[in-house]
């Protein structure tokens, strides 16, 4: 079986030496760049399995980075983690809602991000239908395709994974912490807000009117519920 390839952006050489040895030692491939520019031409020429992002790069912002990512339908579902020095909720909040599926603050242990990693690329249970439908949203398994009236929605992984459990059991009263264990990951350690970033995002995409959802609803002290939506 193929190793899953990660692609490692980072203009510290050190740091990229060291993320290559931890995720090589766990049984990753690893591809590394050290700018930018470097990266989307190895994101498009080699479409690794997940990206490790650092925010501040010599010739761009590690967000323009994400934001170009997540506009090119080729490139929309891998995996973004983001490693970077700003601590701040805010940039964190910013990282997620263009598109990021995870953010480590440094300094970090090695062992967590390969763990985070883990948790991105965890394959859906072997024992689910190859099509999931909900009113007019349906979700091709194979194929990790979206579409609402038959117009295709661009997903990220975390995105996909998120409505892929809400899908599964649509009308279940879903918990914040079902949610975050099932969609993001048992071992996922994100900030509080996290979650709510990606069911925005979600909305954003999914939603007639992502003010007045239809779909996704929110149960107020509860978590979350998919619903049938918008009526035929």
């Amino acid at each position: 079986m193929a190793k899953q390839r990660i692609l490692v952006v980072d203009d510290d050489r050190e740091v990229v030496r060291l993320m290559r040895a931890y995720l090589e030692q766990a049984g990753y491939e690893v591809l590394v760049a050290y700018n930018g520019e470097t990266a989307v031409h190895t994101l498009r020429r080699e479409k690794p399995d997940l990206l490790l992002l650092d925010l501040m790069l010599p010739d761009t912002d590690g967000y323009d980075l994400t934001r170009l990512i997540r506009a090119d339908a080729s490139l929309a579902t891998i995996p973004i983690i983001m490693l970077t020095a700003r601590v701040d909720d805010l940039d964190k909040i910013v990282g997620l809602e263009m598109g990021a599926d995870d953010y480590v603050t440094k300094p970090y242990n090695p062992r967590e991000v390969v763990a985070r990693v883990r948790a991105r690329l965890r394959q859906p249970g072997v024992f689910q239908p190859a099509i999931l439908q909900v009113g007019a949203l349906q979700m091709d398994l194979g194929r990790r395709e979206v579409r609402v009236h038959d117009r295709v929605i661009n997903l990220t992984a975390t995105e996909f994974n998120l409505l892929r459990v809400l899908m599964e059991q649509a009308g279940y009263v879903f918990t914040r912490s079902e949610l975050i264990s099932k969609g993001l990951g048992a071992d996922y350690e994100g900030i509080d807000r996290t979650l709510d970033s990606h069911i925005r995002n979600l909305r954003q995409k999914i939603e007639p009117n992502p003010r007045e959802p239809t779909y996704i609803q929110t149960v107020y002290g509860v978590g979350y519920r998919l619903d049938e939506g918008e009526e035929a």
